[in-house]
C-alpha cells in the first residue's frame, strides 16, 4: 500500500504547487471568480470535463453499472443529450460574460429570481460537494485502513478542497483540472484492457453477469431509466459551474470549441468507467465491495489490476502495480477537482450575488477576495456536515440533480431561447421545482398521493409543475422589453 500513499501524496502535491502558481495573478474579481476571462479553448475542455465527472459518476454510476450493468449509462446519457444543446447556448453564454447564474436571472427577469436562484444553487452545489467527500472519504480509508476510517476521510478530504479552492479560485480549479484531466483519460483507458485481460477475457466477463447487464434497460423499468436520464441531462443544461466556464472563455469561440472536445471526452471517459465497473463486478461478485458498490473503482484498481500470477515477469508486475496506484490516485484527484469546482460555485454566488449586490456594492478587490475565500470554507463546513450524514451517493446525486433541473434549467433556457417567458413565471417556476423537490420525499406527500405515485422519483412532478407554470404564466402576464431580450438574443 506504500506505493499508493505516494502516489496519492505526489497528486496532492503536485495540485497544490498548481494553486499556488495562480495566487500572484489572482488580484481582483474577475481574476477570482473568471481567470480574468483569459481560458483558452483547450484548458475549457479539461476543466468542464473535470467539473461534470466526479463522484457522480466515478461512484453513483459505477455503483449503479455495478448493480445493473451498461444500463447504469442511461445516466451518462442524459449528460450528452444536454451536450448537444450546449454547443449553441455556449457562444450567447460568453456574449452575456457576467459572473454567475443569478446575474443571468436577474438581467432576463428580476431580483426575486435571481434571490431565488442562489438558494437552489446553494442547496444544490452544496449536496453534489458533500458526495465528493464521500468518495475521496472512501478511498483514503482503502489505502490506509488501519490508520483513516472513511469518516475520518471525509475530513481530510474537505481540508483539500478548501484551501485547494480558496488559492486563487477559478484560475486554481480549471489549471488543476488539465492535470488531473489527462491523468484520468490515460489511466482509465489503459486500466480497462488489463483489467478484461484478468477477467479471463470479455467472453468470460459476459458468462459470469446476468444477461440483463448488457441489455439496452437491463432490468430497468422505462420510468427508471428517464428517472436517470431526466436529471442529468437537465443538470447539464443548466449547471452554473458550465456557464462560469464560458464567462471565463477567452472568446465566444474558444467556449464553443470546447464543447466538441467536451462531448467527445465525456462519451469516451463514462462509457469507459461504466465498462470498468462491469468488469469490476465480474471480477468481485462477494466481499467488501458488493455491501459497498461505490468503491468498486478504487477497489478494482487497487486489487484488481494486480498481475493474478505474479511470476519472473516483475518488471509487469511493477508496472501493473503502477498503473492501479495512478488509477486509484488519478480518482482521487478527479473527486477533489469535482468538489473544488462544486464547492467555489456556490462561494461565487454569496459574493457576487449577496456580499456585492446587496451589502458592500462598493467593496474593493481585496475585500472581496478576502470574503470570497471566508465563503469557501464555510461552504466546505456546511457540505462537510452534509456528508456526515448521508449515506447513498446516488441517491444524493439525483436528489441535488432534480432540484438544479426543476427550479433553474427551465428558465436559463427561456431565457435563451424563449422571449415570452416573464419575470414573474421564472419567479415562480423556480419557487415550485424547488418546494416539490425538497417536500417530495415528506410524509405530507406520502399521506396525499397514491402510494404508487409517492414512491416515484421528484424528477417528474417537480419539472412538470416547473414547466406548467413557467408555461401558462408567461402567456398571461406581460411579456419582456426589448432591453431585458437584447443581451440573450443571437447575433
Amino acid at each position: 500500500m506504500n506505493l499508493y500513499a505516494i502516489v496519492v501524496g505526489l497528486i496532492v502535491l503536485a495540485l497544490l504547487a498548481v494553486s499556488l502558481s495562480r495566487l500572484r495573478q489572482t488580484k481582483t474579481k474577475a481574476d477570482f471568480l473568471l481567470a480574468g476571462r483569459s481560458l483558452p479553448a483547450a484548458v475549457l475542455v479539461f476543466t468542464l470535463l473535470s467539473s461534470w465527472i466526479g463522484s457522480g459518476s466515478l461512484l453513483g454510476g459505477a455503483e449503479n453499472a455495478y448493480r445493473h450493468g451498461f444500463a447504469a449509462l442511461w445516466q451518462g446519457g442524459g449528460g450528452w443529450l444536454g451536450l448537444l444543446l450546449i454547443f449553441f447556448i455556449a457562444p450567447r453564454a460568453r456574449r452575456f460574460a457576467q459572473f454567475t447564474i443569478p446575474d443571468l436571472l436577474e438581467a432576463r427577469y428580476n431580483q426575486a429570481a435571481r434571490v431565488l436562484g442562489v438558494i437552489a444553487v446553494l442547496f444544490t452545489y452544496t449536496a453534489i460537494t458533500s458526495y465528493q467527500l464521500i468518495g475521496g472519504g472512501d478511498i483514503l480509508h482503502l489505502i490506509f485502513p488501519d490508520a483513516v476510517s472513511a469518516v475520518g476521510g471525509r475530513y481530510i478530504l474537505a481540508g483539500f478542497v478548501v484551501v485547494f479552492t480558496a488559492i486563487a479560485g477559478m484560475a486554481s480549479v480549471a489549471y488543476m483540472d488539465v492535470f488531473i484531466g489527462l491523468l484520468t483519460t490515460v489511466t482509465l483507458l489503459c486500466a480497462l484492457p488489463v483489467l478484461i485481460s484478468h477477467a479471463g477475457g470479455w467472453a468470460q466477463v459476459h458468462a459470469a453477469l446476468p444477461a440483463t447487464h448488457f441489455q439496452v434497460l437491463g432490468d430497468l423499468s422505462g420510468w427508471q431509466a428517464a428517472e436517470l436520464l431526466l436529471p442529468t441531462c437537465l443538470l447539464m443544461l443548466g449547471n452554473q459551474s458550465m456557464y462560469q466556464k464560458f464567462f471565463s472563455a477567452r472568446s465566444p469561440r474558444d467556449a464553443r470549441n470546447a464543447v466538441v472536445g467536451w462531448i467527445v471526452g465525456t462519451v469516451i471517459l463514462e462509457t469507459v468507467i461504466v465498462a470498468i465497473a462491469v468488469v469490476g463486478s465480474a471480477l468481485f461478485r462477494t466481499g467488501e465491495v458488493h455491501q459497498h458498490p461505490r468503491e468498486i473503482l478504487a477497489y478494482t484498481a487497487m486489487f484488481g489490476i494486480q498481475a493474478p500470477n505474479p511470476g519472473p515477469a516483475r518488471g509487469v508486475d511493477h508496472l501493473l502495480a503502477l498503473l492501479g496506484a495512478l488509477m486509484t490516485g488519478a480518482i482521487f484527484a478527479k473527486i477533489i477537482s469535482t468538489a473544488n469546482n462544486y464547492l467555489f460555485s456556490p462561494a461565487t454566488n454569496l459574493v457576487n450575488d449577496i456580499f456585492v449586490r446587496y451589502l458592500r456594492p462598493k467593496a474593493a478587490d481585496k475585500e472581496v477576495l478576502l470574503v470570497s475565500r471566508l465563503m469557501v470554507v464555510s461552504l466546505g463546513v456546511w457540505a462537510l456536515w452534509q456528508s456526515l450524514h448521508t449515506e447513498s451517493v446516488l441517491k444524493k446525486s439525483l436528489y441535488a440533480y432534480t432540484i438544479y433541473s426543476a427550479a433553474l434549467t427551465p428558465v436559463i433556457l427561456a431565457a435563451f431561447f424563449w422571449r415570452r417567458a416573464t419575470a414573474a413565471a421564472a419567479v415562480t417556476s423556480i419557487a415550485l421545482g424547488t418546494v416539490v423537490t425538497v417536500m417530495w420525499d415528506s410524509p405530507v406527500v406520502a399521506r396525499v398521493l397514491p402510494a404508487a405515485v409517492a414512491q416515484r422519483d421528484a424528477i417528474l412532478p417537480a419539472l412538470a409543475v416547473s414547466l406548467l407554470s413557467l408555461g401558462v404564466l408567461s402567456l398571461l402576464t406581460t411579456p419582456p422589453s426589448e432591453a431585458q431580450l437584447r443581451p440573450f438574443v443571437a447575433e
